[in-house]
């Protein structure tokens, strides 16, 4: 069987890329493998995402597929962005960081938001390919739902009267910003 390494630690991501990879591939992570997760220094989701790719991919001799991605606040200067693990390490975990951009928005009119994922292919004989999905949306004035994961229950795409948080996961995962990605890389990547 075939192997791919799903560059990342976070296991959410690892779940939702691993579905969306053809089965003929037996998905990896870097935590069974004891490498750790590299300095994200990137200023975009792209520049991250190719920086991962290209950091597992000096661990193993088979694809890796890596992704960065995160919710721009408009009103926030499109904050988290880039930082939004980080917001919700430094806030000590998701629901914090939840609760904190809610009281963020709080007296604020403009509540729409993106969710943005990047996603990079590196090929064993070293081609990369990065592709970018976007939803968009608004932010919720509570908690919604909990079958997601990051900032999925504060999150309405505008296509739905859920939140990603309320979405069965059948249904959030052909509809999301990281399928949105996937669905443009596939036709990069043929093998995918």
């Amino acid at each position: 069987m075939k192997k791919i390494l799903i560059g990342t630690h976070n296991e959410g991501k690892f779940k939702e890329i691993a579905i969306l990879i053809s089965k003929k591939y037996k998905k990896i992570s870097p935590k069974t493998l004891k490498i750790p997760s590299p300095k994200e220094t990137g200023k975009t989701f792209s520049s991250n995402s190719k920086l991962k790719a290209n950091f597992f991919s000096k661990f193993v001799s088979y694809p890796v597929i890596s992704d960065d991605s995160g919710l721009c606040i408009k009103t926030l200067n499109n904050r988290p962005g880039i930082y939004s693990a980080r917001l919700a390490k430094k806030k000590g975990n998701f629901n914090k960081a939840m609760k904190y951009i809610i009281k963020k928005l709080k007296n604020k009119k403009n509540r729409s938001a993106t969710f943005i994922c990047s996603l990079s292919f590196k090929a064993p004989n070293g081609k990369l390919f990065t592709v970018e999905g976007r939803v968009k949306g608004t932010i919720t004035f509570k908690i919604i739902g909990n079958k997601g994961f990051g900032y999925d229950s504060i999150f309405k795409p505008n296509f739905s009267k859920l939140t990603f948080g309320e979405m069965p996961k059948n249904v959030k995962l052909k509809k999301d910003h990281r399928f949105i990605a996937f669905k443009k890389l596939k036709k990069k990547v043929k093998i995918l």
